[in-house]
């Protein structure tokens, strides 16, 4: 038995395979297409998930003609044809038969199932999914319920979306750039201004918006105009955000039972708010790809209503070779900067070693280096990827494996090129799992008495991560870096 999961057709399109043995494949369709948040599925991606046989039955992320009628009530007009998911995957020779789940059931399902927890809250915070923008549900056992729903105009995300745009920055892409902007700006400058202009009330688990901010807010103080005076929109629209998150997690951690919390949707992305959830919680897990994409896996899961372990996620194309240890190291020894495109690829929007550029944190002129490599802007943050037994020695904060949490760096000093204006670090931990990534720091810390690599994604600024061995190589000519693939 094959079953596909897909979500696909808004933006982040992603696919999954499942056999009875459990996942066997999942990637962004970005990967296969090098259209960034690609909304739609193509034939290479189809074709490569084919090598584990045709699907039996197809799981759809969300409910399209609930969908549709959203659409029709935001003024979209009757779309109905264009959410014809029967005929759109005939367009790709897909012809199973198709089973739907909820937008937010999938989220639900994509953290609850993959997580550890026997019983847990699951809260979910995104732009809108159907009419949904924001739910709370109980896990216990093979169980989801959902205890609270809050809909559309009304949200979290499109408000954090409209905030991007305003800064002059692409909705529903560069959010997480706001994120890494708001370092550079004096939060309280214009934190009363955004709520009252834009925030009703947030109370008792529901947040409720002056406007519906669907199609942005450019109209929002036009006086504002300069480079500071973005970074202070950024600042104050993160802590705007962080005061949200804060007020819900407050509020579930009184009325629901479990400490154990999982955050899902596309703002749970936003690693430097994720750790005020312990301060209300004992335990938290979010999914690696908790948004859209993410829910590939959760709409499979919500229909199974089966736990799945995951310790990894390796879950895309695959470069056959040993990972390039030795290959890695010499390079970065020598010029402090290499890439790596081994093994198969990382499913979620953070690279975790199997398809990173890689750099020697110490270097002073190491964040500019790699910047200018990646053409994206000066004041972004790059993240460490540490030794394990290391981490406490060197940050203050969450361990994650995933990169889901900020930590504050102990030694700024030391490590320039991985630490943020704000002094935090994006941190992703590595035990002794195995991977080509925990050899290859093994063998730098021997050779250097260093822990840690910076580590971002195989990528330049509007492009997706590098996939197979065309895209690896073709990076290396481009931007003039070695990139090691490993030896078959």
């Amino acid at each position: 038995m094959i079953t596909w999961g897909i979500s696909a057709n808004s933006h982040d399109a992603a696919l999954a395979v499942f056999s009875k043995d459990g996942l066997e494949f999942a990637s962004h369709s970005e990967r296969f297409s090098g259209i960034k948040n690609d909304a739609h599925l193509n034939s290479d991606l189809i074709n490569y998930a084919l090598k584990w046989g045709e699907p039996d039955e197809i799981i759809w992320y969300e409910r399209p003609f609930v969908k549709t009628l959203r659409q029709l009530r935001a003024g979209q007009g009757w779309n109905y044809n264009e959410n014809n998911i029967r005929k759109y995957l005939r367009n790709f020779g897909i012809s199973a038969p198709i089973k739907y789940t909820s937008h937010h059931l999938s989220h639900a399902a994509a953290g609850y199932y993959t997580s550890e927890f026997s019983d847990a809250t699951v809260i979910c915070i995104d732009s809108i999914g159907e009419f949904e923008t924001l739910t709370a549900y109980t896990g216990r056992g093979s169980s989801l319920t959902k205890v609270y729903s809050q809909g559309y105009p009304h949200s979290v995300g499109l408000w954090y979306s409209a905030m991007t745009q305003r800064v002059g920055l692409k909705p529903n892409e560069d959010e997480y750039i706001l994120m890494g902007m708001a370092a550079y700006g004096n939060p309280k400058r214009l934190y009363q201004d955004i709520l009252d202009e834009f925030i009703d009330f947030v109370y008792q688990g529901e947040v409720r918006f002056n406007h519906n901010l669907h199609r942005g807010c450019l109209w929002w103080r036009p006086d504002l105009t300069s480079e500071q005076d973005m970074y202070d929109i950024a600042a104050a629209t993160q802590k705007v955000y962080e005061m949200i998150l804060e007020e819900l997690l407050r509020f579930y951690s009184k009325i629901l039972p479990s400490r154990n919390l999982v955050l899902m949707g596309g703002c749970a992305l936003n690693c430097s708010a994720n750790g005020i959830a312990y301060k209300y919680f004992d335990n938290v897990w979010i999914m690696p790809n908790p948004g859209d994409a993410g829910s590939a896996i959760g709409c499979v899961l919500a229909h199974k209503k089966e736990h799945m372990e995951i310790d990894h996620v390796y879950t895309g194309y695959n470069i056959e070779g040993d990972y390039p240890v030795e290959e890695a190291l010499k390079e970065l020894q020598t010029t402090g900067i290499c890439g790596v495109a081994n093994g198969r690829a990382e499913y979620g929007p953070r690279a975790l070693g199997n398809r990173s550029l890689l750099a020697d944190p110490r270097g002073h002129d190491i964040k500019d280096r790699v910047n200018e490599i990646k053409r994206r802007q000066k004041f972004r943050p790059f993240a460490p990827v540490v030794l394990a037994e290391h981490y406490h020695e060197n940050f203050k904060g969450p361990a994650n494996s995933y990169m889901q949490f900020t930590a504050r760096c102990k030694h700024p000093d030391l490590y320039p090129a991985i630490c943020h204006a704000d002094g935090t670090s994006r941190v992703q931990t590595v035990g002794p799992d195995g991977s080509g990534i925990r050899a290859l720091l093994e063998a730098w810390y021997e050779a250097t008495g260093c822990p840690m690599l910076l580590n971002t994604s195989l990528n330049i600024k509007g492009k997706p991560m590098v996939n197979d061995l065309t895209d690896a190589q073709e990076f290396a000519t481009m931007y003039k870096i070695k990139v090691f693939t490993g030896s078959k």
